[in-house]
């Protein structure tokens, strides 16, 4: 799970823009700043969500040669000691991207900022294959409200082709059902109906093996449904 900040950091920064210099060059500048009730709130919820799974959160940042994330992980230890129940630990985003490659089951949860956030939950998405597996969130500062979507957005080179991966959409009906529901119950039953489905060797075209057999979009989808009735 990876809990990116959606607001803040180098893609929202100022100042910014491309300006051109005396010696007719141009300079190009973006701006990471983040302030502490910004990361405040991302660390909030990053130890919320772990605590509804493992108990294990990754702060990731660049504390090393970044000063906006040496504040990042001073105020992210700082957080983490109003949730003694759950495991923080930190770790440089170079790192990070490296042992998701090398070892991806020793992550749980990770939190961090907007660009990093960007590029490692791309690289997770493709863990499972196809970034058409993976849901995904945004969630407000209100108590419940979100917006839930599958992390690949929409596809509209391949629509109306029944070829698309529904799993990412039907596994986001599962994450609102947990938190924004509070339904962990109704949560867990279509992510175990997703799993049965996949365990029978049901596949669409971006995760489809050599010589497997395809199914379309709307059969996924029906299979799924299906087990869920059950």
């Amino acid at each position: 799970m990876v809990i990116r900040e959606l607001t803040g950091g180098l893609y929202f920064g100022t100042p910014k823009g491309v300006e051109k210099l005396p010696d007719g060059t141009e300079r190009g500048v973006n701006t990471m700043v983040y302030t502490t009730p910004e990361i405040e709130r991302i660390a909030r919820v990053g130890f919320e969500v772990a605590r509804k799974r493992r108990k294990k959160l990754l702060s990731v940042d660049k504390a090393n040669v970044l000063e906006t994330t040496e504040l990042w992980r001073k105020v992210v230890t700082r957080v983490g000691k109003d949730y003694p129940d759950v495991e923080l630990t930190h770790m440089y985003v170079d790192n990070c991207s490296m042992q998701l490659v090398r070892n991806p089951r020793q992550f749980d949860c990770i939190v961090t900022e907007n660009t990093f956030g960007d590029i490692l939950s791309d690289e997770a998405a493709m863990l499972t294959g196809s970034i058409g597996m993976l849901p995904s969130a945004s969630l407000g500062s209100a108590k419940n409200r979100a917006m839930y979507e599958p992390i690949h957005g929409s596809a509209p080179d391949i629509a109306g082709k029944g070829i698309a991966n529904p799993i990412a959409t039907i596994l986001s009906i599962a994450m609102m059902f947990k938190y924004s529901f509070d339904m962990e119950d109704a949560a867990m039953e279509i992510e175990n109906a997703v799993e049965k489905v996949l365990n029978r060797g049901l596949r669409t075209a971006d995760i489809a093996e050599p010589k497997a057999k395809k199914v379309s979009c709307s059969e996924m989808g029906e299979a799924v449904l299906k087990e869920l009735e059950r």
